[in-house]
């Protein structure tokens, strides 16, 4: 992956609303979800999320589909686990054999809920 690939899929990323977005779709697997469940699930209104759906397919971290009159939303798995590669490739001395990087594949993917900055442990 290319440097400025790179930047453009982290700036992506680099949003609350397109973060949330993504991480959504990474834990709705390969067959991904419709635009208005997304929408529903994470409180964002319709064109505010067509935009951010619109980035993340831009930086090349989602697929889009159209099933009858929706839109499907995936994640591009090629795109996140090319980006995570990119930014593993120097790990462990450039010997990523030995540091057991992981690689995602989509039946596996779980999403990870962070705490909320008021949670208590």
């Amino acid at each position: 992956m290319e440097s400025k690939i790179a930047v453009t899929a982290l700036s992506a990323l680099a949003q609350e609303n397109r973060l949330d977005v993504f991480r959504l779709l990474v834990q709705a697997g390969a067959p991904g979800l419709p635009a208005g469940q997304i929408a529903e699930r994470l409180g964002i209104a319709a064109p505010t999320l067509s935009f951010h759906l619109a980035q993340l397919k831009h930086a090349g971290l989602v697929h889009q589909r159209r099933d009858g009159r929706s839109l499907i939303y995936a994640t591009n798995y090629d795109g996140m686990n090319a980006l995570m590669s990119f930014l593993t490739e120097n790990c462990c001395a450039g010997d990523r054999a030995g540091c057991g990087v992981p690689v995602c594949e989509p039946q596996s993917a779980r999403l990870v809920r962070r705490k909320s900055k008021g949670a208590r442990s």
